[in-house]
Formats: structure tokens, sequence, C-alpha cells
């Protein structure tokens, strides 16, 4: 064994070597160029990341690179079927990463599949790109049901059906099938059994159940069915007829169980299955219980494993007994009935979270500590009772290097993930019909400090799914807007927070609060350019949102000049402690929507009298809103890109930016970007104060820049600049180019993309340490 792990540990250390070089390989071409002269003629690159400053708390301290996704189908199994790809997408995109997904019918633990992921990762290397495997253990779903039988997941099923004076009272079940995009090529997740685990009766009246008259009739009940389906009957007595029967059936589904005792180790397995494979890090995607886009509070997840973490968190309640009471509820019990979800739903986000947590650490592990962790753990990303049941707004506590969403996840979720990840930007994967679509999110998406992890087009061109994003200027666009990831060492300054009762979002006993993440506000904010995160209360609770040494609220390197408390209902008391605190200094001006009158669990709390008195409290979103502006315009905060309700591939709306505006950096940097008429960006010619400093852009799609706190330029980034002042600094071109410039040691060194020949001596000027990168070649159709 000792031997195993030295070789392993060698193949480790070589791995990160390899990646090593490949990283620092941009880096090096520079220094070569500053030793040749520096005119920048010699080498031309397609890509490059360079180091970000004040990048202490990432394991990834590099600029970010374009994202693009990619889906392994029969074609890439052929021999040698993935160059194809890879050989277009070297060619016609500035891609530095992509994350990538089997739908193909096998599992990751054949052989076979890891011997073509590895060629292919190895042939992506070759060509300047990384791919980040998808390997979830639900691509490897048959073999841990080998192993580990006893560990799948189930969902109970309680129905109720009325009982008789006599003879039998009978109730047929029908099993349910859930699937998703990893049942692209393999099996659903089907029912493998279904059985009864309990049956009550009893008493009901104006709609709730009378909780002294349950009794459990377990044995009185036969059935008779199989996995699809399952009919139950109950013997009758004299007196029936006045109670009503419920039967609690699992179905076992072909799908591990998220409280298996096994799940931990075996995802680890399949990551060190593949750590020999030259891979960039390695996805898990929409991690959670199975989706459902209709989920009732009647079909509940459990398992034995689930049952027993429950027993051990509520010591003397019985999950199986509450479930009754969480699904129906019961008279004079409603305060147990809160609780009793209020521990059910925690249970859901903190074991996801815990799942996903651990994977990001597996991956650091087995293939480096600068692997990447993705994509993204949203599902159906917008926070309502479809995403609840699946991972309960696990988000936050779903570890990653850099940000991660997908389709039309609010902007203050994102960002507020930015925050939570210490990413400087943060990543969307998107996809649309149409390339029209896409035009408009990349450009939406830079002025809410993110970008775009490009899926290819979808639904509606399923034929051409390896070229469809080629079709036309969009990943020319992209590799313009990639400059600005050169600069960028913080995400996106918003001055508010939107601290939502996670207790409350998530229990549906509370019709009020349910579903509920303050996103009204967060979205009127947002309408008005006032940059607002959504947070959930929990992230007080596990220590993540702070009160710094100024007194102020931070989340990560945001400080909060207003925080909102929405909806503190059913969540715990540590909340108003911290408020307290927060009051005390007056450096963060506190708001509160809602009341908080039970505790988490369900005991009569006076949480408005626990909270500060100078928190100010109003139910009318409108009202509150202006006075959260008000109070920022009173601090001098300056208003960011304006926004508009949006959406995408069938979400609800929410407020994103428009397509053409300026935002800030938390580091100071100032963005200006205008993507409104043209994919490729708009003219841009601007006079902007920063600080006392007058700064004029002439520049096309972005224009950005870092003052030092003396006022002079630190840094700069900007599409087709033909010129800039700012105070003495000043750059005047004949002809257009992308320019980036950043000082490091009071030394500057440069990035100059879409520029042929000699590299003006304006610029040469500055410094004569310059790097090239090449557009992507525009794609035309053979």
């Amino acid at each position: 064994m000792r031997i195993i792990n030295r070789q392993f540990n060698n193949q480790c250390k070589l791995r990160w070597i390899c990646n090593l070089v490949l990283l620092m390989f941009p880096l090096l071409l520079m220094s070569q160029q500053k030793h040749n002269g520096g005119t920048g003629q010699q080498f031309s690159v397609r890509s490059i990341q360079v180091h970000l400053p004040n990048q202490e708390n990432n394991k990834i301290k590099t600029s970010w690179p374009s994202i693009g996704c990619w889906f392994w189908t029969v074609e890439e199994f052929k021999p040698d079927g993935f160059k194809r790809f890879i050989d277009l997408h070297e060619k016609h995109t500035s891609f530095g990463l992509l994350t990538t997904s089997l739908r193909y019918p096998g599992e990751l633990t054949d052989p076979k599949i890891h011997d073509q992921i590895k060629a292919g990762s190895e042939y992506a290397r070759q060509k300047g790109m990384g791919i980040v495997m998808d390997l979830d253990l639900r691509l490897a779903r048959e073999q841990f049901r080998e192993r580990y039988p006893d560990e799948l997941q189930q969902i109970v099923l309680l129905r109720e059906f009325p009982l008789k004076s006599t003879g039998t009272a009978d109730i047929t079940i029908k099993s349910p099938s859930f699937g998703d995009h990893y049942t692209i090529g393999r099996a659903d997740y089907v029912p493998l059994k279904s059985e009864v685990l309990r049956v009550y009766i009893y008493k009901k009246e104006g709609g709730f159940i009378d909780a002294n008259s349950v009794l459990d009739i377990s044995s009185r009940q036969s059935s008779t069915g199989n996995k699809d389906s399952i009919t139950v009957s109950v013997n009758c007595k004299t007196g029936d007829e006045r109670l009503t029967a419920c039967v609690l059936i699992a179905v076992t589904l072909y799908t591990p169980d998220v409280f298996a005792p096994h799940l931990l180790s075996y995802q680890r397995e399949i990551l060190k299955q593949y750590a020999d494979a030259s891979l960039a890090g390695a996805c898990k995607d929409e991690w959670g219980f199975p989706g459902r886009f209709k989920p009732e509070i009647n079909d509940l997840w459990y398992s034995s494993f689930m049952a027993k973490a429950y027993a051990q968190k509520r010591p003397g309640q019985e999950l199986l007994r509450d479930m009754l009471l969480m699904s129906f509820g019961e008279q004079g019990r409603e305060g147990q009935r809160k609780a009793a979800i209020n521990h059910y739903m925690e249970m859901f986000w903190q074991r996801n979270g815990e799942i996903e947590t651990d994977y990001y650490y597996a991956i650091k592990e087995y293939f480096g500590e600068e692997a990447m962790s993705a994509t993204h753990s949203t599902w159906f990303p917008f926070p309502d009772e479809r995403e609840i049941f699946k991972n309960g707004l696990s988000w936050w506590t779903s570890k990653r290097d850099l940000a991660q969403t997908d389709e039309s996840t609010p902007f203050s979720a994102r960002t507020s993930l930015a925050k939570k990840m210490q990413s400087p930007v943060w990543y969307n994967m998107y996809y649309e019909g149409s390339l029209k679509e896409y035009h408009k999110d990349l450009w939406i998406s830079v002025l809410g400090g993110g970008r775009l992890n490009y899926h290819p087009v979808w639904p509606d061109d399923m034929a051409n799914l390896t070229t469809s994003l080629l079709q036309d200027s969009l990943l020319i666009a992209e590799s313009r807007i990639n400059m600005l990831n050169y600069i960028s060492t913080a995400p996106v300054d918003c001055p508010v927070a939107v601290v939502f009762g996670h207790a409350s979002a998530l229990n549906w006993a509370d019709k009020k609060g349910f579903a509920d993440v303050g996103l009204e506000v967060a979205n009127a904010l947002w309408k008005k350019g006032y940059y607002a995160d959504i947070i959930p209360a929990s992230e007080i609770v596990n220590g993540s949102l702070k009160i710094n040494q100024e007194g102020k609220v931070q989340y990560g390197v945001q400080q909060y000049e207003a925080v909102v408390l929405y909806k503190p209902e059913h969540n715990r008391i540590e909340l108003a402690k911290f408020f307290i605190n927060a009051s005390r200094k007056e450096k963060t001006q506190l708001f509160r929507v809602g009341n908080w009158t039970s505790d988490f669990e369900g005991q009569s709390f006076n949480g408005n009298a626990a909270l500060p008195a100078a928190m100010k409290s109003s139910d009318n979103i409108e009202q509150l809103v202006q006075a959260v502006i008000a109070s920022l315009k009173a601090k001098g905060v300056t208003v960011q890109t304006s926004g508009e309700m949006r959406s995408n591939s069938g979400i609800p709306n929410s407020v994103m930016p428009k397509t053409s505006g300026r935002i800030r950096l938390i580091d100071g940097t100032v963005i200006q970007a205008s993507g409104e008429k043209n994919v490729m960006g708009d003219p841009i010619r601007s006079t902007i104060t920063i600080g006392n400093k007058e700064v004029q852009f002439d520049a096309i799609g972005v224009a950005a820049i870092r003052l030092n706190r003396e006022g002079e330029v630190e840094a700069l980034a900007a599409g087709g600049l033909k010129s800039l002042k700012a105070g003495s600094f000043t750059i005047e071109l004949n002809e257009r180019a992308d320019i980036v410039l950043i000082k490091e040691n009071g030394k500057w060194r440069g990035i100059i993309q879409g520029l042929e020949g000699n590299i003006p001596e304006v610029l040469n000027s500055i410094t004569r340490n310059w790097i090239r990168v090449r557009w992507p070649a525009l794609y035309i159709k053979r």
C-alpha cells in the first residue's frame, strides 16, 4: 500500500508540474519577448492567464479564461472522435477551459470510457485547452447499486383515503420515475421497489388532523403489487367510517441516497480513477435529490440513513411520524410542525452542501491545488419550490473555486455567490435557441460583474451542437470581453445585502414566507442601479456573514452600506445578536421586512423586540427601497447600470442590467461596457470622474480603468482603444487595438489583441514588455 501511495503521489506531483508549465508558458513568453527587445512580434498566443493580486483566499490566483461547454455523444467515442471539436474551438475561440459531460450510454467506471476521456484531455492540452470533466457519481450509478444495494434514494408518498365500517378500504398508488440530463442515454431514476412503511388512521377536522386520534394500524394492512404500483388494503372496523387512513409508501429509486454512508467515499473513488487523465478539474452539475417540476408536500425524500440523521438531530422524534405532521398538519401542533420542517429542510441543504464541498477538496487532492471545481449547483435556477425540494437552496454552501450559476439565476444571487466563493467574477452557464439572445446576455453579464460559460445553442440547433456557437462573431466578441479578466481582481460592488430567512423560505407551513427570498427588494434596487446581494440568514449562523473590525457587515471582500433582513420568521435566534452587534457602530444601515414571532424550534419568540431599535421596519417594499436608496445617497454611493426584467429558458423573470452602462468593482476598477447595437461592442466616447480625477476614453465595447490612492493609473483594459487620457497618462493610437496594461511592482506589462505589425511607439514608451493575443478566426461554414 505504501508503494502504491508513493506512486500515486508522484503522479500528482508530475501532473502539478505539467499544469504549472502550461499555466506559466504565456508568462515565460512575455519574459522572452522582453529579452528579445519587446517588440511583441515574435510570438502570438490564443489565450493567456496572468497572475492576479489580492487572491490570498483563493486556490487559483490567476485570471480566469473563457469557458465553453462540451457534451460527449456517440461521435466523441469514435476513434479520435474528440479531435473535431477541439480543433474547431482551438481555431475559432479563445476558450481556455471546457466544462465537459457525457451524453453517452456508459458508466464512468468503464475503462474504455476512462481511456477515451484521457485521450481527449491530453489532446486538448496540446491545443491549449483544459478539460474539466463531469465525474459525478450519477454517471456511475450501476456500480454503486451493485456494491451498496441498501443505499439508494427513496421517496415517501403519503396518500390519504377514506375507511369504511366493514370490509376493506383499498388504494392503489403508482410509483414515480424521474429524469434529468444525467439520464440522457441511460436509465432514468426509475423505481426499483415499492413498499409500505406505515399506515396511520385519524380524525380530520377543518382540514387538519386531530393529533390525539392518530393511531398506527400498520398491522391491519396488506399489500400487493410491484415496483411500479402497489395496492394497499386495510381491514375496516365499526367506527372506521368516520376516520381517514394515510399510507406511507417508500419507493426506492435507481440513484444513490443523498444520505448514503458510502456516497462520499464512492465519489472520491471515481475522481481517483481519473487522476491520471490530465484533466484541468472536475464537475458536479446540479447536484441534489432528483429534480421535480411539480413537487408536492406529501411526497418527501427519505431513506433509513436520513431517518437516522433526523433522529440524531432531534432526539425523541421519528421522521416517518413527523412526515405525517409535516405533510398535513395537526390541530394544536402548529409550532411542532414548523420545527419539524425547519429541521428536515436544514438537513437538505447542509447534507447537499457537505457532498459538494467534499467533492471540491477531493478534486484538489487528486488533480492538484489549481484544478478547477465546476460547474453550478443551481438546477431550476430560481429560488422557488422546485429548487427548494432539489437541494434546499444549498447554493451558498456548495464550494467552488468560482461562483457559478446557470440560465436565468437572479443576478443578486450570482453576485452574492461571487462574494462567498471569493471569486473576482462569476460565470453563468447560458443557452438559448438562437445566437441573437447570446449577444444580449454576453453584455448583460459583463455589467453584472460576470461572464458566460457558453452552452451550445439549445434546443433549436441540436443537429449542430459542435458548431452552433461559431456561426457569427459571438466568440470573437467574447475574446474582447475576456481582456477585462486580466485586471479584475475583485467582484462587482453591491452596497446592499438582502439577508433572507433561510428557514422561512424553506418552510411550506407558512405560506407567507415559503419560497420568498427577498427578490422583490433586490429586483427593485437593481432596477434603479443599486446592486444588491441576496444571502441566506444561515450564512450568519455558520460565520460567513460577519461584522468586520470597522463595524460594517461584510461577506467575503464585500462591505455593506445597508442590510435588509427579510422575513426572519422561524430562524435561529443567533440572528438577533448579530444585528444588535451590527447596530452598535452604526456603520451599516439596517432595515427589516416581516415580523419575527417564532424561533427555529417553533416556539413563540418576540424577535421584533430582540432586534435593534435602530433597524427600520416596513412591509411596504416600495417605501422600504426608497429608504434604502436614500441612505445610500447620503453615504455618497453612486448609481451603477439600471436594470430591467428579463428571463430565458422559461425561468421566471428577475431584474438584470441593461446592455450598456457602467459598474465598479470592489477593487476600485471602473468598467464601462456597451453592446446594445453590435455584438462586438458599441463606440465608447466618455469622460468620467473617479475620485477627483477625470478620465477620457475613446474605445469600443469595453473601457476599464483602476487608479491607485494617488489617482495614478494602476491598470486598464479597453477594446478597440483609440485614445485614453487620465491626468498625465495619455495614449493616442493611429489604429485601434484591444489593450491591457497592468502595473506590477512599479513596472508596466501589456497585452495587445487585434493589431498587426509593429507595436506603436506610444505603447513601447510605456513598456516594452508586451505579449500578443490573436483573435479567434471567423468560422466559415463549409
